[in-house]
Formats: structure tokens, C-alpha cells, sequence
């Protein structure tokens, strides 16, 4: 059974352009790095692991900012069954990563089918998620990365 913790990582550019990827059918639909935390695991180490899984990207502890922000969200029907009877919401960590400039990523072909890079009006419009759009307006709004983590 899955935890109903998770942790969403947006990946950026100093120029706000935004890492999405694709999830495999039959969800299809456009998302930054997600990931449920496991046992024994912080969000912090959840968000570490979970952008290495799903690009190859190598990250510093330091180069991840923790927003502090938490959002929590009904599980939709289709993934209830992931989790424990009973189970109705989700609480999920932000984060965000600012790298240099857009690059390649390996992604995972088994979880996505694609990933690209979308300047944020594209990514706003691509994002399945409330809670991806939520992240990338607060990008905006400071320019790129927050204060200090």
C-alpha cells in the first residue's frame, strides 16, 4: 500500500522554463517530478530520490528549496486502490529545483513517455495538476527560487 505522503518537485530554469513529464496511458497527462514518500523517509530525502529516479539528475541537498508548503488533496477513485482502505486524502511536500539551464533527462519509460521543457505559460496550460500551476505562479511571483531553504 502506498503512503498518502508525497512530494512534488518542480524543476526550473533561472528563465522560469519548467521540466514536465508525461505519464505513460492511460493517465496521460503532464506533471512535474511526484513521488510517494516511503517508510522511514523525510520529504526532503522523498524529493532527492524521487528526481534522481525520474531524470538522472544528480542533485545537491543544497540546490533543493523546501517551500514549506504543504498541500493536501482528495485521492482521485482510480488511485484509491493504491492505498489503504479508508484512505481519502494526500498530503503533499514542495519543492523546487532551479538548474542552469534546460538539459536532458533520462526519464523513467515505464512511469513517463515523455518530458520536455515549456516556458511557463505552456507549462500552466500542460499541467494536469492544481498543485503544479500553484508552484510554478509562486516561481513567478519570486523570480525563480525562493529565499533561503
Amino acid at each position: 500500500m502506498k503512503r498518502p505522503e508525497s512530494v512534488l518537485v518542480a524543476i526550473h530554469t533561472p528563465a522560469l522554463d519548467f521540466l514536465l513529464l508525461h505519464r505513460r496511458p492511460p493517465t496521460a497527462f503532464w506533471q512535474s517530478v511526484t513521488g510517494s514518500l516511503e517508510a522511514g523517509e523525510t520529504p526532503r530525502e522523498a524529493a532527492l530520490r524521487e528526481v534522481y529516479e525520474e531524470t538522472a539528475l544528480v542533485v545537491r541537498d543544497a540546490d533543493l528549496v523546501d517551500w514549506q508548503l504543504s498541500n493536501r488533496y482528495h485521492i482521485p477513485p482510480a488511485w484509491a486502490v493504491r492505498y489503504a482502505p479508508g484512505v481519502t486524502h494526500n498530503t503533499e511536500h514542495v519543492f523546487s529545483l532551479c538548474v542552469p539551464e534546460a538539459c536532458t533527462i533520462r526519464r523513467q519509460p515505464d512511469e513517463h513517455d515523455a518530458a520536455d521543457w515549456f516556458p511557463l505559460a505552456a507549462a500552466l496550460a500542460h499541467s494536469w495538476s492544481w498543485t503544479n500551476r500553484d508552484i510554478f505562479h509562486l516561481l513567478a511571483r519570486h523570480g525563480g527560487p525562493a529565499p533561503s531553504s
